[in-house]
């Protein structure tokens, strides 16, 4: 018997009411909802005692990367970094949206502040707000280890050691020759047993620097460098998956170790697409903050090896969520550190302490204008020897920032 869409309506009112508590609605469920990366056995890092208060946060900023001093009352200092690039702008976002998150706040809370940070802006949560972060939580870590007096990586459960280090290229302005010929000289010279190279173009819609460079490139610096030699490619979200599924023949051929961020980052289906169908695992992450696409992107086997940035992602404390994701899924994690500035610093620390590492990323271009800016900034200076990098060894991070950089800088002030 049909019935009218508006009768069955009206006699769906005249239906009584059963009167339900909430522990009738929620009875039934044993599924937990954990926050922002979180899971059923996340333990909130608890590193110092509580009863200080945080009443000063003071920022130096150049255009390029800027530095984060807090100060508690008792006295304790801690530094951090802003995420480096528009960090002018970044520092900006720090003093208006997220100082007064932390000012008065206990700084042993660490995991709760962090995510308060993220809820309270819930309008604009992700990149500026992030890189504004990671400046109040690397610098939180730092006190840490300051009180402590301990290193960061010895407060994460690991130890000061020698990490491997690979050599990653910037350039894609470089013939396959002149590539293959500078990375068999800095494998002679640093001992480099990894490389990193550049295919593609940045977002390229499926264009190469010139036609048939990539093509050329990956077998060249093979051959140049010899199997000995672990050989990782980047495409800097070029492709589309048929593209990169046909650069990734190639790529098995010349035994790559990974292929980093095939497709645009924000397309995770190309992504997990292009990682079904060939046998070169799929690297990717370094854009991405939202701890839950996170999960997602791991869930659905998009990547097989995470790379989280420290200071993209809104610090250390979030960083180690993304790492602990991908242990639990059997995935390493490698995260992106592409220059000097102290990312690098804060990412041989966690990697000193998490299980599912392998190598920390090691720019070869130190012309760069950001690699010049991070080595006047810190002192004392990370170097590669034997193809690896010795985490810092002393209180907190391990570095000291230099006076006359600290005071060349844009200062400001919250309190």
């Amino acid at each position: 018997m049909k019935i009218a869409r508006r009768d069955f309506c009206k006699a769906a009112l005249t239906i009584p009411l059963v009167a339900q508590t909430k522990a009738d609605l929620y009875s039934g469920t044993q599924r937990k909802y954990p926050y922002f990366g979180r899971d059923e056995n996340y333990k909130e890092f608890k590193i110092i005692e509580e009863g200080l208060k945080i009443v000063k946060i003071e920022t130096f900023t150049k255009p390029k990367v800027g530095v984060v001093r807090i100060e508690t009352d008792d006295g304790s200092i801690g530094y951090g970094q802003i995420s480096p690039h528009e960090a002018d702008f970044s520092t900006m976002i720090l003093h208006s949206k997220i100082a007064k998150r932390f000012i008065g706040k206990d700084p042993a809370n660490i995991d709760i502040l962090v995510d308060n940070c993220i809820e309270a802006n819930y309008k604009f949560p992700w990149t500026y707000v992030c890189r504004a972060l990671t400046g109040m939580d690397t610098a939180i870590w730092d006190l840490y280890g300051k009180i402590k007096k301990k290193p960061v990586v010895e407060l994460l459960g690991g130890q000061v050691r020698k990490i491997t280090a690979y050599g990653s290229s910037m350039r894609r302005d470089i013939t396959p020759e002149d590539e293959a010929s500078r990375m068999v000289a800095l494998r002679d010279s640093k001992g480099f047993t990894a490389f990193k190279l550049r295919v593609g173009t940045k977002t390229g819609h499926d264009v190469d620097q010139w036609p048939g460079r990539s093509e050329e490139l990956v077998p060249t610096v093979r051959k140049a460098l010899g199997e000995k030699i672990d050989l990782l490619v980047d495409a800097n979200s070029c492709y589309t998956p048929p593209r990169a599924i046909a650069l990734g023949r190639i790529l098995e051929d010349n035994n790559v170790g990974f292929f980093e961020e095939p497709c645009p980052y924000w397309e995770l289906e190309w992504t997990a697409e292009v990682a079904k169908k060939i046998n070169v695992p799929i690297a990717g992450g370094e854009q991405d903050n939202d701890l839950a696409q996170w999960r997602r992107m791991i869930n659905m086997n998009a990547v097989d090896i995470a790379q989280p940035d420290v200071c993209y992602i809104g610090g250390l404390t979030r960083a180690l969520r993304v790492a602990r994701m991908a242990h639990k899924t059997g995935k390493l994690c490698v995260p992106h550190s592409s220059h000097f500035s102290m990312v690098m610093v804060f990412t041989l620390h966690m990697l000193g302490a998490i299980p599912n590492s392998k190598y920390i990323e090691a720019s070869i271009d130190d012309t760069s204008e950001l690699n010049r800016e991070s080595r006047a900034m810190y002192e004392p200076q990370l170097t590669v020897v034997d193809g690896k990098i010795m985490i810092p060894n002393g209180p907190g991070w391990g570095v000291t920032f230099k006076k006359d950089w600290l005071e060349s800088a844009e200062y400001r002030k919250s309190e």
